[in-house]
């Protein structure tokens, strides 16, 4: 990924995590705990990309893992947000902003459903079945619940600041203006083999050979015109 794009997704996933961690865990809500790293990682793969999106989710994920009061195998919620951060960010569209909100709520949607449906699978696979205590119904509805009430405030917010370090990133290196690339051009053309500044030396030296061969010829007519007119005069003269 680009410094930027790590500059900016480290510190929000690090804070999304302490706030997950320390203040919506404490709340006690009933069903799932508010995923708020989960959208996080949408904000950020729905403006970065499939690429970035499976990056962040991974290391956003295995975060997760290791922060304490961690009861689960590490690397467990790394495997979910992996994959849930690939295929959010495959539906980033050719032009990089999404015309409307619709997508981006309905990815929010099968978001909290998909991650739900694959940490509570892939925990029955190493022997979790506290999902089966719980209920996956409850947690599928508390969970899509929470995150829905929560991404009006958090995925905007985060689509925004990607999208401005973007920006800035584009104007930093120079791609983003036509009159940059068409600067680069013409100096490449003047710089390649010479052959402007051959074919500009070239034109002078013949205007220059063009003149004297222009004078040598006027002088030799105005000679010859001359000699013409002394020729007639001394004609009269006899």
């Amino acid at each position: 990924m680009r410094i930027n794009r790590i500059l900016l997704s480290a510190p929000l996933v690090v804070v999304a995590l302490v706030l997950q961690v320390g203040v919506l865990a404490r709340l006690q809500l009933p069903g799932a705990v508010p995923d708020l790293l989960l959208l996080v990682v949408l904000g950020l793969a729905l403006v970065y990309g499939h690429v970035a999106g499976s990056l962040i989710g991974f290391f956003g994920g295995l975060l997760a893992d290791l922060a304490p009061p961690s009861d689960h195998a590490i690397g467990r919620y790394a495997l979910v947000l992996c994959v849930i951060g690939y295929i959010a960010g495959l539906t980033k569209p050719d032009t990089g902003q999404h015309r409307s909100a619709t997508l981006p709520l309905m990815v929010v949607i099968g978001a909290a459903i998909g991650s739900t449906l694959m940490y509570a699978g892939v925990g029955s696979l190493v022997g979790d079945t506290a999902a089966r205590h719980v209920g996956v119904l409850g947690l599928l509805l508390s969970a899509t619940f929470y995150d829905l009430l929560l991404a009006p405030f958090t995925v905007p917010l985060v689509m925004a600041l990607a999208r401005r370090t973007e920006h800035e990133s584009v104007i930093g290196d120079g791609t983003g203006s036509p009159s940059g690339t068409a600067t680069r051009d013409t100096a490449y053309g003047w710089l390649h083999t010479g052959t402007g500044l051959k074919s500009s030396r070239g034109a002078m030296k013949s205007l220059r050979t063009g003149t004297r061969i222009g004078s040598q010829r006027g002088g030799l007519l105005g000679k010859s015109s001359r000699d013409k007119a002394g020729r007639i005069k001394g004609v009269k003269r006899l």
